[in-house]
Order: structure tokens, then sequence, then C-alpha cells
């Protein structure tokens, strides 16, 4: 994207090319033709502490002056302040302190007014660094570069991954083993009680890891386990062992065997029915992680770390690299709970014979709803994280939808629910005009007609709206070949193809058979937008 940037300080070199600046601390400039804007002011030198104070001040009224004068719909990143250099002379002057919390929490507050401001907290990035290789003082004198330019690569890097965090790219899954991984010490030979976790060293850092993973699976990330192990010692230690936090319940699924780890890791991806793309792999035998990497690149697999003791510092790095994003959702903070069902529903179709009965015990309701400020975080999530069920895999923010809402496009999401669970917002459609933009689902509820049952349900309504015909579009991508022939199947004409595999279609509604079966349960609510 092509930011504009308020800064009061040289910082054109972090930045890509594309990028435009304001004059140090200029903010009679707005411009209108740029995809985003970005506010990245520091702390200056000054040693007339009131002076400097002042200043600071004066930076809140003129970041509020141009965030009422910017375009609503386009994104606008502020980063906080921090202290790199000061000297206060005297201990009991908090003057300083107070007016960066200011001005810190100013920026916090106005996240909830502004629906397009994401706030970064620069204070992640430089919390890495000591003070003495923040700032390097012959750059500053020179150039007014508050930041030491030895810290480029660190710091771009840094801000991609932030970037990444606001349009919630993230892995989806973690496939764990056991022995010395979730626990010191190996289940088969130390047997239930043997094993470390929990009480003293070792065991209280295993202890503090499976804590950790816990509270990472309620922000949405998917816990499985891969391990060579008898699984009934396995189940013994998850029932009877007083000490263990992660037990049975907390994982969508698991392999434990005594088979190679990547033939196990293919199949939990297909159980799961989510790409290889989505894992990290978490294993303290370098062999196993070897194996894994050689088998698929596309799974990240960092290194364990060789004493217990560096487990903490382990996991922030995994985080940090993998599974942070800006926002979470309803529907991410049940993703074990969704895909475990979604298990139930795979056994209990294996006791009927004929299909249709078994979509029938189901129960199935599907609720569509037209976006609204509670559902367009999740909507913008869905259009960035889903590949396989997307018809034109276009990326959008939440920023983007509301400029669309804004442009006269229709927008809506579907939430699926069965005897099984609620699989929360699953789905969404977007409209310009009578042309589809999007329209794409989650693969966990494939495979029960919900795709056919959700489309003929809103061409139905256009067909009420007077709306004689629609367009619609597939892009092909390296991951989406399973929807090539959806339209097809949904009563569409394909007018053209291009050399590249993107196919138009339209629909005439008049002639369209637009029936949706009965045990699909379908309430609609379109009345917000």
């Amino acid at each position: 994207m092509n930011y504009f940037i308020f800064r009061n300080n040289t910082i054109e070199i972090f930045f890509p090319k594309g990028y435009s600046f304001s004059g140090y601390d200029d903010i009679s400039y707005i411009p209108s033709d740029v995809d985003g804007y970005l506010w990245f002011y520091q702390i200056p030198i000054k040693y007339d502490l009131s002076n400097l104070v002042s200043e600071i001040k004066s930076y809140i009224q003129k970041l509020s002056f141009v965030l009422e004068r910017i375009d609503k719909n386009k994104p606008f990143i502020a980063l906080t302040i921090d202290d790199l250099y000061s000297v206060v002379f005297s201990d009991d002057d908090f003057r300083l302190a107070s007016v960066i919390s200011d001005y810190n929490n100013f920026l916090f507050d106005a996240e909830q007014k502004y629906p397009n401001l994401k706030v970064i907290d620069i204070r992640d990035f430089y919390r890495q660094y000591r003070e003495s290789e923040l700032i390097d003082w012959k750059f500053y004198f020179i150039s007014q570069m508050g930041l030491s330019p030895r810290l480029l690569k660190p710091f771009q890097t840094w801000f991609k991954q932030k970037l990444n965090e606001i349009d919630l790219k993230r892995k989806k899954c973690i496939v764990l083993d056991l022995d010395n991984t979730l626990w010191g010490g190996v289940l088969g030979e130390d047997g239930i009680d043997g094993i470390k976790i929990g009480g003293d060293y070792p065991g209280k850092a295993f202890l503090y890891f499976q804590e950790a993973l816990l509270n990472l699976s309620k922000y949405g990330v998917i816990l499985t386990v891969c391990s060579k192990n008898n699984e009934q010692d396995v189940f013994d230690v998850w029932e009877k062992n007083p000490f263990i936090v992660l037990r049975k319940e907390h994982f969508a699924a698991y392999r434990i065997n005594w088979n190679d780890k990547a033939t196990n890791i293919r199949e939990l991806a297909e159980e799961l029915n989510i790409g290889l793309d989505s894992f990290v792999f978490i294993d303290d035998n370098p062999t196993e992680r070897e194996l894994v990497k050689q088998s698929f690149p596309m799974i990240a697999v960092p290194d364990f770390p060789e004493q217990p003791y560096e487990l903490p510092v382990f996991f922030k790095s995994v985080v940090d690299s993998y599974f942070k994003v800006y926002s979470i959702t309803k529907e991410d903070r049940n993703k074990t709970k969704q895909y475990k069902a979604n298990a139930l529903r795979v056994q209990a179709e294996k006791s009927f014979t004929d299909f249709n009965k078994f979509l029938e015990s189901l129960d199935i309701k599907i609720i569509i709803s037209a976006a609204d400020e509670f559902n367009i975080p999740r909507i913008a999530q869905m259009t960035q994280k889903t590949n396989q069920f997307n018809l034109t895999t276009k990326r959008y923010t939440d920023v983007d939808i509301n400029e669309k809402l804004a442009n006269g496009c229709k927008v809506y999401c579907i939430s699926v629910s069965d005897k099984f669970g609620d699989n929360g917002i699953t789905g969404c459609i977007i409209f310009n005009g009578n042309e589809i933009d999007s329209l794409l689902l989650s693969c966990r509820i494939l495979g029960k007609g919900i795709e056919r049952a959700f489309i003929k349900t809103i061409l139905n309504s256009m067909k009420e709206q007077g709306i004689k015909e629609v367009k619609a579009q597939y892009i092909p991508t390296a991951k989406n070949v399973q929807v090539k022939d959806f339209y097809e199947k949904c009563g569409f004409t394909c007018i053209s193809e291009t050399a590249e595999g993107i196919k138009n279609y339209v629909i005439n509604l008049d002639n369209a058979d637009l029936k949706v079966e009965s045990y699909y349960n379908t309430i609609k609510l379109w009345n917000k937008k």
C-alpha cells in the first residue's frame, strides 16, 4: 500500500519505496491520493522539560486535527511514543513520564472513536535494544534521524509483521510433541508420576509452557498432538496426573502412535480440513523437526530450546512470529470447540447410508446477516485467511469493507450451527451492484450443501428486489481449484474464459432453479445495511 507518513524526524529510509512524507512536524498538507496514513512522531531532544512537555501536548492537538480531516474509509496507523533519551534533573519530576502516558492513552482512546485507526506500540520494538543502540548521535546531528540507521532491517521486519497482524494474517494450528516438549522425561520410561511437570525446576518450566499454550488456544489457535507413544498411556496421563494443564479436551485432534510424524501431520491436516501452511510444528527432537521440514517446507518448524528454562522466551518468539494478530474475533475464541464438533459430525455421517437423511438429522441453522460494526472484523479476517473455498481470493481489511459499504456495495455473512455446535460466522458474499465481488466459506462447514443454500437464498432475495441477472467471476489460485466449477453447479453460465483460467459467469434469475432444501433452516437479517 502507498502510505503518507506524518513525522517530526528523518525516517524515510525505514519505509518502502512509494511511501511519501510530510515535512517535519507539518500537518498543513493532507494528500487524498494515497491508500492510507501513518503517524510516526518521536520525542524530540530538549533539555528544557517544560518546553518538551508542551511540545508533546501539541502533538495530541495536531493528531486530532488530522484524524478529523482524513478520509474515514482509509486506514490510519499511529505509533505510540517512548522516551529514547532524556535528562530529568530530579527524581520527583514525573512530568515527562506523565505526558508520554497521556499521549499514548489518547491514541488508545481515539482507536475506539475512529474505526479506521490502528495503534502500534513502538515500545514493542524499542525494548529489544539497549538505549545506546537506539540512537546514533552522529546521524541525529547530521540528518535529524531519531532512530539509528543500523536498525533499518530489524525495523522493517518488525513493521511488516505489524502490518500482517493488522491484516489478521497468521498461522492456525500448533502440532505439539509430548515427551520433553510438554513435560520433562519420557512417558514410556518414567511413567505417569515420573514425568517432570509442576513442582520444582524443570517441571515448573514445562508447567508454565502448558499454561501459556492453553491461553494461546483461547485466542483462536488450534492445539493438536503428534507423539510417538502408546495412546492409552497418554490418555492416563491426561486423566490422572494432577499437574497436567493441557488435557484431552484442549486438543482439537491428535495422533498418538508409532507412525512417522510427517504422515501423522498430513492426516491431522485432512481431519481438520486446513492447509499444511497453517501449521507450526513444535518438537524437541531435531531429527523429527528435520523430517517435517523436508517433507513439508510450508510448515513452520522453530528450533526448540535446549534447556527448559528457555521455554518462556521460546513461547514469546513463537507467538510473535506466527500467531499474533491485531484483534481477536468471537469465532477465534471458539476454534477448538468448533473443530472438535466437526469431528463429531464426521463420525455421525458414517452411521447414515442416505446423505440427505444425515443432513436432515443435523438440524442445520443458517443465519444470513448484513454487514455491521460487529461482524465486519470477522468478514475482513475471512477474506485474509480463506483460500480453498474462495472464488476470487480478494483480500480486504475492515476499513476496505466499510469503504465498500459506503460506496453502495452489499455485504452479507452467514453463521452456521447444528445439533453438534455453533460454527459462528463462516462465510460471506460481497456484491458490487449485480456482480459478485467475493464469495467465500470456511472449509469446516463445507460438504453439507450449505454453500449452495447460501448463494441460492441470496439470489432469491435479489430476484425479489427485481434484479434480473447476476454476474460472477472465478479467479484461479494454487489453492482454490476445488471451486473451479462451483458456479456451473449453481446454475450460472460461463460466458468467457481467459488463457489464465479466469472464468466469467452470468445467471438469469427468472429462469434459474433457486430452490433451497427444506432441511436448511435459514434466517435472513438484512435490515442493517
